[in-house]
């Protein structure tokens, strides 16, 4: 599976745990807080998987709290396979748990109807503590990316750390061609326009058939596409989607066409044969790992787009909650505050980039140093050769990296299982359309 197909999936593959136990109370649902023999107050964690990063995590955590005991709940224990029917055993117990007011105090949430459970009053909202908490530096956080995880003004989720999409583009035959590349305002279509520009242009040089993309099928460059563009086909607040309509069946003719003229291609490209290529970053050393691997003076561009222009599309790489009812919030919050703690954030098992500027600039600088000594090797082993100027670039396109829309994986799945009849020639884009418009339609009121 494709690198960036896997982290959407990821993302909808987040799996929890069900409900620690549960008191009386006078209201229904709700729970007592509960100790340890020793006075302690437990505060549940419920995690999709368990990893290096939470065992590292709990230690610390208690060690600084030691009045609170962090029991984390996974629904898959470390290195366990995941099977095609976890994500929906995972979503009907959690649901049922969250509906109840029965989970965990604190929930890995990627992946789960954030918004939905937003709208019935399960989740916490974070402003206010986010605002008293002394503890914080607000001031070196990425509130770029907090504001852009917001649900109506509030902020009910907050990540430990994120992921970029970028898009690459090679610096060396757009200069010499002559050609404008004005990614801030293109679309697809003009960049159909760019790309077919920029291929005859180096056909005049005599160079070998370029392709604007490569090593993708169309069905996979057309997930991609619905990913960029999500809220335009899909209302999740009132479970609609509209792929039956002209934009979306035009969006597939596009892409159609842009293979059929050899503008993409499904093969792989030999090195310096493909003009641009989609990514996604993991962390900041692959601003230099991927792009100097693939081109000597690589572009990072504004993916084509609609609408207005804007940062990076953001990735979570989780996404915690509180649970409304739960009876310990105040605990539950340290544990999210600490999650936003350079401890925390500079863990060595932590993934993605750091919701922390300096954590992240700390991580340039030191890739500057050894690429400026001759010391960083790129992962085909020969040494990497990165400009100065480019380290601040990559400082401000994570600083301004602001783009995200709250997705379905289970939608954009079936957008490639349908679409792939459309591109095979099997059906017409308008039969396509409507079968992914009822499925998405069956799917989304289930």
């Amino acid at each position: 599976m494709k690198k960036w197909l896997m982290v959407i999936f990821m993302g909808a593959l987040v799996t929890t745990t069900s409900a620690c136990g549960s008191g009386g109370s006078d209201k229904p649902g709700s729970k007592e807080k509960q100790t340890t023999k020793d006075g302690k107050t437990i505060v549940t964690l419920s995690i999709q998987e368990a990893t290096p990063f939470y065992q590292s995590l709990e230690k610390k955590f208690e060690a600084k709290y030691p009045d609170i005991d962090l029991q984390i709940k996974s629904y898959k224990n470390m290195g366990e396979q995941w099977d095609s029917g976890d994500y929906e055993k995972y979503k009907k117990t959690t649901n049922t748990a969250m509906l109840s007011g029965k989970g965990a105090d604190i929930i890995e949430v990627g992946g789960l109807p954030v918004e939905e459970y937003v709208n019935k009053h399960l989740l916490l909202n974070m402003n206010d503590l986010m605002k008293q908490d002394k503890t914080l530096n607000t001031n070196d956080l990425q509130t770029s990316i907090l504001d852009a995880l917001k649900l109506s003004g509030g902020m009910y989720t907050i990540p430990s750390g994120f992921f970029l999409r970028a898009f690459v583009g090679d610096g060396n035959v757009i200069k010499n061609s002559g050609v404008k590349v004005d990614d801030k305002n293109w679309n697809w279509k003009e960049f159909e326009a760019t790309s077919k520009e920029l291929i005859q242009q180096a056909g005049k040089s005599g160079k070998r058939q370029l392709y604007a993309l490569a090593n993708n099928p169309p069905e996979v460059t057309l997930q991609e596409m619905a990913v960029d563009n999500y809220t335009e086909f899909v209302d999740s607040t009132s479970k609609t989607s509209t792929f039956d309509g002209p934009a979306f069946i035009e969006l597939m003719q596009q892409i159609k066409q842009m293979y059929d003229e050899k503008i993409m291609t499904s093969n792989q490209a030999e090195m310096g044969n493909q003009l641009f290529y989609s990514t996604v970053l993991f962390s900041p050393t692959d601003f230099v790992d991927g792009p100097y691997s693939y081109f000597e003076n690589p572009l990072l561009l504004q993916k084509p787009h609609t609408g207005k222009a804007g940062g990076m599309r953001i990735i979570p790489s989780s996404q915690f909650a509180i649970q409304a009812k739960s009876p310990v919030k105040e605990e539950a919050w340290k544990f999210i505050a600490f999650l936003l703690s350079d401890e925390a954030q500079s863990l060595q098992e932590r993934e993605g980039f750091s919701l922390l500027t300096s954590v992240n600039n700390k991580k340039l600088d030191e890739v500057q140093v050894k690429v400026k000594d001759g010391a960083y090797k790129l992962p085909d082993g020969k040494t990497a050769k990165v400009p100065d100027d480019a380290f601040m670039q990559f400082k401000q396109l994570v600083q301004s990296a602001d783009q995200y829309a709250e997705l379905d994986g289970k939608v954009i799945s079936l957008i490639g299982e349908e679409g792939l009849s459309f591109f095979s020639g099997q059906k017409s884009a308008e039969e396509v359309a409507k079968l992914i418009q009822n499925r998405a339609t069956t799917y989304l009121n289930e």
